[in-house]
């Protein structure tokens, strides 16, 4: 928000009318309460539109309800009245959120999604608009998860400055489960130091403790947060706002991006000694658990971060996980029995391989690009030779290309597998690089060296 004032006390209080000209303030100190009249700001007109193109743009699956986005509209211009009258008396009640379960990346395990209606995403995001300015600007510096105007990559250029500067053992926290053990009191008892509105105190709670909707059974629930609302992320910072702000009293080098942190230290002994500290800081403060089966602390090289691996030196390279998922993704979409053109692969390769680009555009490392993008293009020449199945297509492509008849006749009529037909000769001459760059195929090593400059 850009125009705030102090919060006013006794007589200075303002009427309804004259704080509709005024905006909430920004407060100057974290521990300072915000306005008792935060309801009036969160259903303000230009709020609550801003609220509902977020949630339209954002679009997402029905609730429990079975109401789409594309219905809200329809659904604002019959309840808005209403809507807006529970908000400011305090009685607006969310539904049960839609437990679904997606796969982890890597395929180890699933994560528990709560999806909540899309009235009660309108909700929150109105919300978070008010919310987030005011306990953004305390959050610390070295946090950089779901924060306006900050990013992993940022994260991850701090954690290698730390490295060059000689921090070279990493003390990695993973909480355990952590959406689904945040204490509800705890949580709460921060929102109440910062927020003196009562009526968003008993919505904000509502909003916790809403039951989940599991097959047919709604489950309730005393801790957690679902993930999935416009709220969870800001919640969650909040709540782990308190474990950055001991980590920079005790002066370590930290960066946190949501619930994974990791610490930079000099030595193992160091690193032994804060892992130690922080796990009965979180367990006793936070009621917060760590993963001793993922978190620990080594020597950089030996963990990652956010996708990627720091070197001893602080270069930047790309987690051997990460580029396992993407192989797992091209394969997929190389799947040799899927029946559609070869254009159409490479149109769907591109669309992930931008995504992919863009986020790894910090990689130091060119050979690991250059062996991705080798092993893209035999999967494509063997997508290829398989489309053409039979003996007389197989010679007729690639005699097409330029290859001559006494070296593409013997090659089509060989007994050998697919793959091992795409790394002959003849089949490289066919499909060169060339032919590939014509084609429109990303190059991963030339793409990103095109981002970086």
């Amino acid at each position: 928000m850009d125009n705030h004032h102090q919060r006013p006390n006794g007589n200075q209080r303002m009427n309804s009318a004259k704080l509709e000209e005024h905006q909430i303030l920004k407060v100057s100190k974290a521990d300072e309460p915000l306005t008792e009249q935060m309801m009036e700001k969160i259903c303000e007109p230009l709020n609550l539109n801003r609220a509902y193109k977020r949630v339209k743009a954002n679009k997402g699956a029905a609730g429990v309800d079975g109401m789409t986005v594309d219905e809200l509209l329809e659904w604002i211009a019959i309840h808005k009245e209403s809507l807006i009258e529970s908000l400011l008396t305090g009685s607006y009640r969310p539904q049960s959120v839609l437990g679904v379960e997606i796969p982890k990346p890597g395929g180890k395990g699933v994560r528990q999604l709560g999806i909540p209606t899309v009235v009660d995403r309108l909700v929150q995001q109105a919300i978070l608009q008010v919310l987030e300015p005011m306990f953004d600007s305390s959050f610390s510096d070295s946090s950089y998860g779901f924060r306006p105007g900050r990013s992993a990559h940022q994260a991850l250029k701090r954690a290698r400055e730390y490295v060059q500067e000689g921090y070279g053992i990493v003390v990695d926290i993973d909480l355990e489960k952590f959406f689904d053990r945040v204490n509800h009191d705890i949580l709460m008892s921060r929102l109440s130091k910062r927020i003196k509105d009562k009526r968003l105190l008993r919505i904000l709670r509502r909003f916790l403790s809403a039951g989940m909707m599991k097959q047919g059974v709604c489950i309730s629930r005393r801790e957690g947060m679902p993930q999935g609302g416009p709220l969870s992320p800001l919640m969650s910072n909040l709540l782990l706002d308190e474990l950055d702000k001991e980590l920079e009293h005790r002066g370590h080098k930290f960066c946190r991006y949501a619930d994974d942190c990791n610490i930079y230290v000099r030595s193992l002994c160091a690193g032994e000694r804060v892992m130690g500290s922080v796990k009965r800081f979180l367990e006793k403060h936070l009621r917060l658990k760590v993963n001793e089966t993922k978190s620990g602390h080594a020597p950089v090289e030996e963990r990652q971060f956010l996708g990627y691996r720091l070197l001893g030196e602080g270069k930047l390279v790309i987690a051997e996980h990460s580029v396992d998922r993407l192989r797992e993704k091209i394969r997929r979409i190389t799947k040799r029995n899927r029946g559609v053109s070869l254009e159409t692969v490479i149109t769907e390769l591109n669309e992930c391989l931008r995504g992919w680009v863009n986020y790894f555009q910090l990689t130091q490392w060119p050979s690991q690009l250059r062996v991705l993008d080798t092993w893209i293009r035999h999967k494509l020449r063997c997508y290829r030779l398989k489309q053409r199945k039979h003996t007389w297509p197989i010679a007729k492509f690639l005699m097409s290309l330029g290859v001559p008849a006494q070296s593409a006749w013997p090659l089509a009529k060989s007994g050998k597998g697919w793959w091992r037909l795409s790394m002959s000769v003849p089949v490289h001459h066919a499909m060169t690089n060339t032919w590939f760059n014509e084609k429109g195929l990303i190059n991963l090593e030339q793409k990103i060296a095109l981002v970086k400059v």
